[in-house]
């Protein structure tokens, strides 16, 4: 997938002001409107203009692309980081559908802009409930394996007075449920748009995600961890510790074990009713043969085992 530099297809500075892009997006159009431009290109044009209009016209949708700056160009390959979108917050909107793949990567179903667009809210008497506001967050393993209360800064893009896009910050002091998982959602009543005629605020909705760990990995509440062990242990069973998330325990590896072997700790996982389970992966460590007397244990195996750790493989 290539990136699309959508301010070089409406011909307009990264700067530009609101009413700067609405003008370019409408001469552009009259120029390659399918029924009345003689381009060869004129459909496909006319295509790409929209979908950059799409994004530039939008404070949020805008403010989300200018994340990636002038780190990428035109055409260049192109796939969005890992959670680029944490930390903003959107009102979302209704999805606009049958644009490029590089637009449904960033704005598609999947993305902060599903949430959907209150337009008119719960009504209760004149008032109008306001809109609710979505924002993904990312908070570290141990911080869903404890809970507690953490904060939270989000960014919300606005329009200035000049129709420049700018981003207003705040910051909120969150209750991290304890064993909440990644993809959940954490619902802050009234943290969200202002009503209208007197109706109640709209509600925020923080998604968690975890920041990557340098030992531990995720899925739903079960917790994956990969433990080096050395060939002695694999071989002949050991009682090994092993990093938890609730501290360190005893794991028995059993004799003959394999390099990519899985063992279980239940209940090791993120609580929940149930809890999830840990799952230990093997891997095997070779010690270094760094001077003569290593080298010739080695020979020394060698010789004494009939082994060929290639043997399945073999055509």
């Amino acid at each position: 997938m290539q990136f699309k530099d959508y301010y070089q297809l409406l011909g307009v500075a990264r700067g530009a002001s609101q009413d700067e892009i609405r003008r370019a997006y409408r001469k552009l159009a009259r120029k390659y409107h399918p029924d009345v431009s003689k381009e060869a290109d004129a459909e496909a044009r006319f295509k790409e203009i929209g979908e950059a209009y799409e994004v530039l016209k939008d404070p949020e949708k805008r403010a989300a692309y200018d994340r990636f700056g002038n780190d990428w160009k035109a055409g260049q390959d192109f796939s969005p980081p890992p959670d680029w979108d944490a930390g903003f917050e959107f009102r979302g909107g209704d999805h606009a559908a049958g644009f490029s793949d590089f637009f449904e990567s960033l704005f598609g179903g999947a993305g902060p802009f599903a949430g959907g667009r209150q337009a008119q809210g719960a009504r209760h008497g004149f008032g109008a409930k306001g809109e609710d506001h979505h924002a993904k967050i990312m908070i570290s393993i141990e911080d869903a394996y404890r809970g507690g209360r953490r904060s939270v800064q989000l960014q919300m893009p606005e329009l200035d007075a000049a129709g420049h896009v700018v981003l207003k910050r705040r910051r909120l002091n969150v209750n991290i449920p304890r064993g909440v998982a990644a993809g959940q959602r954490i619902r802050l009543a009234g943290q969200g748009g202002p009503g209208r005629g007197g109706g109640e605020p709209g509600d925020l909705y923080l998604e968690v995600e975890f920041e990557p760990h340098r030992t531990f990995r995720a899925e739903g509440r079960d917790i994956y961890i990969t433990l080096p062990v050395a060939p002695w242990e694999a071989a002949l069973g050991a009682k090994v510790p092993v990093k938890t998330l609730g501290g360190p325990v005893g794991l028995t590896i059993p004799a003959g074990a394999q390099s990519g072997k899985k063992l279980r700790l239940k209940g090791r996982g993120l609580p929940g009713k149930p809890p999830g389970d840990q799952y230990v992966e093997l891997r095997m460590v070779t010690p270094p043969a760094k001077d003569a007397e290593s080298r010739e244990l080695y020979r020394r195996m060698a010789g004494h085992f009939s082994f060929d750790p290639r043997r399945e493989t073999a055509t």
